[in-house]
């Protein structure tokens, strides 16, 4: 059975503010704004949005000097609101010049998100990227050497390239641009440790856009090294492709230990909702078994024995209304997350699934009697029927997490644990 505690290929562990990455910590979910950083209010207030949501983690643009001058700024419109979520820094081109300039900048960041394909070109490179690494261990900041498929150092992947041509049996040339991509985290680490910055400061990523190499390059990184990993399919894409190809390389790849931090990199939809990659996020992790964020709700797909639309309907009003109660419920009715909900449509798997679940109700399918028997922990407690079977499942709903998840609830619920694990010895 999987479980929080599944090794992990990094035996390091660095602290990101108040989160840690990486050893036997549980998977961290980050997202980033898609705001203009220099609107300081309207990042704070996606930022406190996906923080809501469950990122624990969000990066922002840090793009010129007028961005970097609203970062303390940023961070202390958010603290005013009592969120202390971790801001990452995401520096391209231009990040020394940006973190000699505004010091409030570099010490309100909690990490530092460093390009190497993106710091410079020719000697002018590792001046630029040791000054920021300078500036990292200066301000005691964890660094994330961030490889990515798109702005790959192309002195390194030509050399690459003509080392390869000079071998007996060449490797294609999509194998060595993923080893280029590696080397140059690799390369970039020890560059970085070299300058001072403690190896327990790093975490390494190599980002590309193809489901395949991206678990070819990370199972290669894993191998090669102990820093906690960063994962993310960079430009997934929209909607259901973006979550599908994310979901399939991320998924291969923590079955297997390796990655210790992820983002969900979609493309919303005009003027959609940024925090739909981190409930993506989420729910890859919770559906893996990997951790639990917030109770999920099984329910059927439907069939012509449900012609009605109303069991989906309540699926997703009950999915909604567990999410939304979820930034309050986590801190007064700790363990709700693992809450089972089933709401299903018609009695051929209904009353099953109902039992399996903590709380569930079973719809009349098309031809049935119109009545809604729900279960509790297993039990039959009452049947519903009329125009207010949502609205009195949902009460049914408040009332158990209130009984089962306050501070008794718990105890009972333990108590019920170990006499289902305990076999009671027969007198």
């Amino acid at each position: 059975m999987i479980t929080d505690n599944l090794p992990r290929r990094s035996t390091r562990q660095v602290r990101i503010g108040n989160v840690w990455v990486g050893s036997d910590h549980p998977v961290v979910v980050q997202s980033m704004t898609n705001t203009d950083t220099v609107d300081a209010l309207g990042t704070a207030n996606q930022i406190y949005d996906l923080w809501r949501a469950g990122s624990e983690m969000v990066r922002i643009t840090v793009n010129s000097p007028e961005a970097a001058a609203q970062v303390a700024r940023i961070r202390d419109m958010l603290a005013a609101r009592d969120c202390f979520v971790p801001i990452v820094g995401d520096f391209h081109f231009n990040g020394d010049r940006l973190l000699r300039d505004y010091p409030d900048c570099a010490e309100a960041l909690a990490k530092y998100r460093i390009n190497p394909g993106n710091v410079g070109k020719g000697s002018k490179k590792d001046e630029k990227f040791a000054y920021m690494i300078e500036k990292a261990v200066e301000y005691d900041k964890p660094v994330r050497i961030g490889v990515n498929w798109g702005s790959l150092d192309q002195a390194l992947a030509v050399r690459l390239m003509d080392e390869n041509a000079k071998l007996a049996k060449p490797l294609s040339a999509d194998a060595v641009m993923r080893e280029a991509l590696i080397r140059s985290a690799l390369d970039s680490a020890a560059q970085a440790v070299s300058w001072g910055l403690s190896p327990d400061k790093i975490i390494l990523s190599c980002k590309v856009s193809h489901v395949q190499d991206l678990i070819s390059v990370y199972r290669n990184l894993a191998g090669r090294c102990d820093y906690p990993l960063h994962l993310g399919l960079t430009e997934a894409g929209m909607g259901s492709k973006g979550i599908v190809a994310s979901s399939a390389a991320l998924a291969v790849l923590m079955q297997e230990g390796i990655g210790d931090t992820i983002r969900i990199s979609l493309t919303p939809e005009p003027g959609g909702d940024r925090t739909k990659e981190v409930i993506v996020a989420q729910e890859l992790l919770q559906t893996m078994g990997l951790r639990s964020f917030t109770p999920l709700v099984t329910a059927c797909p439907g069939c012509g024995r449900t012609t009605s639309t109303v069991f989906q309907e309540l699926a997703q009003g009950i999915q909604t209304f567990l999410r939304e109660q979820m930034p309050i419920w986590r801190l007064q009715y700790p363990g709700v997350e693992d809450l089972k909900v089933a709401v299903m449509g018609c009695v051929v798997n209904g009353p099953g699934e109902s039992k399996l679940a903590d709380i569930g109700i079973s719809l009349p399918g098309t031809g049935e009697v119109p009545v809604c028997p729900v279960y509790v922990d297993g039990q039959k407690t009452v049947t519903l029927k009329g125009e207010h079977v949502a609205k009195e499942f949902l009460a049914i709903v408040e009332d158990y997490v209130l009984t089962r998840y306050s501070e008794g609830g718990a105890k009972r619920r333990a108590a019920d644990a170990i006499n289902k694990t305990i076999p009671i010895k027969q007198v």
